[in-house]
């Protein structure tokens, strides 16, 4: 039997709105921010001539397929001595969106953009984000470069940071630019109209390679988790397709970890406090280590980072299909990240899970707000003027991103669920191989591949534990709840 709302996009959008609301977002942007926005007449000009004209360089961005919210491009060029200058442009989003405005207030209020099954809410008006402030294949949008230079080691040597104009000459997607990064397949048709750029990207590719091999070397955690990305065909919801790793995302993620780490140290000497990005320390080691004797390996008594990263590896190889649920339970003990106010002279708490000491959030102004006050700051110290926030008001906002991003997490599960027993709520009777993921007194739950979703075991749970494989039966799906149970195959 099945029972909840029956249908596609739009009914998955009605749960999407209700659980914004329960969650404290605005789902919706104002007549205020709307009245701001009509004044807004194109994208922001170069203010004088401090700022540099980068539109030369082969500038890309590297996103989703459907991404339009593009806050990041970058570029690299090989130097003598086997560095090599890498730079990363930011949208300035500061340029449009002045602090304290309606516009400003709305951000700060949702201080995120979330990302639903059904659809995105987005922080900033659509018409800034995806078009005024965003670096958008062939238009020239202003910018701050992070400029670096990078060791053959993969560490940062030197770095700057500035204002610029920039111009995307491509818009590239991970899937492809993965496929052909890793020889897969050909170079996506974009790659080879621009001159010059296939070699840029793996030029690119080389060095954050070399960065994210210095950053394991310290400890830095390799982990892999199943997220679905929903599939539709028109407003019709086809399938769950799991989000995977590549090497694309991993080429951005390294610029970005880089870039964040020089924004970080940047502010720290101009005297100035940052709002950090820390994951501390673990204080549920000692669960982790449980973790690691059940497989039959050991860690140390005391957290170490390397020795955990080591530890998950070995994993990987031993059992791969197992290897996403062993990285969401470690993601749950070490706990989840979180922003902190650092002032001048602080000692930097840091990312235990990265292995970087200094991080912030400021490459994704259009889609988080900590990446907005970081860019303010940032560009107050270039200017040479005073702190645009109070202590007061940089430590109110960093734990209100905290639990905003909290809350923006649980909308997007509710909704990814929802989703999942929609599309399953049609195929109730039918069988499918599942994996135990989970086994405890609340209950036990499995996940099944085709359609990824994960739901619970009702019947016929005796005597199963994690990662043993079972055959089930659909039986039950709620949409509205997100509830998906099975019952064990006789």
């Amino acid at each position: 039997m099945t029972s909840g709302t029956a249908g596609g996009r739009y009914s998955l959008r009605a749960i999407a709105r209700a659980a914004m609301l329960q969650r404290g977002f605005l789902p919706d942007f104002s007549d205020a921010v709307l009245h701001e926005m009509g004044d807004i007449k194109g994208p922001a000009a170069a203010p004088d001539s401090s700022v540099r004209d980068l539109r030369h360089l082969l500038w890309c961005s590297i996103d989703n397929d459907d991404s339009r919210d593009l806050d990041q491009l970058s570029v690299a060029e090989a130097l003598t001595g086997e560095q090599v200058r890498v730079l990363v442009a930011v949208a300035d989003v500061d340029a449009l969106v002045a602090k304290d405005s309606a516009i400003d207030a709305h951000a700060a209020t949702n201080t995120t953009s979330v990302y639903t099954a059904a659809q995105t809410f987005p922080m900033l008006p659509e018409k800034l984000s995806t078009d005024l402030t965003s670096l958008g294949e062939g238009v020239e949008r202003l910018a701050i470069v992070i400029d670096m230079t990078a060791s053959p080691e993969g560490t940062v040597v030197a770095s700057d940071i500035y204002r610029a104009t920039v111009l995307n000459r491509a818009k590239l997607a991970y899937n492809s630019l993965a496929a052909w990064l890793e020889n897969t397949a050909p170079a996506p048709a974009k790659i080879s109209a621009v001159e010059g750029l296939a070699e840029n990207l793996r030029l690119q590719d080389r060095v954050a390679q070399a960065l994210r091999g210095n950053r394991q070397a310290h400890g830095a955690l390799q982990l892999e988790t199943l997220e679905a990305r929903p599939v539709y065909q028109g407003d019709t919801l086809i399938d769950m397709r799991p989000d995977t790793d590549n090497r694309a995302k991993q080429l951005i993620e390294d610029f970005m970890v880089a870039a964040n780490g020089v924004t970080a140290r940047y502010l720290a000497g101009k005297g100035f406090p940052s709002v950090r990005r820390v994951l501390k320390t673990p204080e549920r080691w000692d669960r982790i280590v449980q973790l690691a004797q059940s497989l039959g390996e050991q860690l140390p008594a005391v957290p170490d980072a390397a020795a955990l990263d080591a530890f998950l590896q070995k994993r990987r190889r031993i059992d791969p299909e197992r290897f996403p649920d062993l990285s969401l339970s470690v993601i749950k003990m070490l706990g989840s990240g979180e922003y902190a106010l650092e002032l001048p002279g602080q000692t930097a708490e840091g990312h235990f899970g990265l292995a970087v000491r200094d991080y912030t959030h400021s490459t994704a102004p259009n889609r988080r707000f900590p990446d907005l006050i970081t860019q303010r700051l940032v560009k107050a110290a270039l200017a040479g003027r005073q702190v645009p926030y109070s202590n007061i008001e940089l430590g109110t906002l960093a734990a209100h991103c905290t639990f905003q991003e909290d809350n923006a997490k649980k909308v997007e599960r509710q909704v990814r669920k929802s989703a999942a027993a929609l599309l399953l709520s049609s195929r109730i009777g039918q069988y499918f191989d599942a994996i135990v993921t989970g086994a405890s007194d609340k209950g036990t739950w499995v996940r099944i591949s085709e359609a990824t979703a994960e739901g619970k075991l009702v019947h016929g749970f005796e005597g199963l534990d994690v990662g043993d494989h079972v055959r089930v039966k659909l039986i039950h799906t709620d949409v509205a709840r997100g509830f998906i149970d099975f019952a064990r195959a006789s």
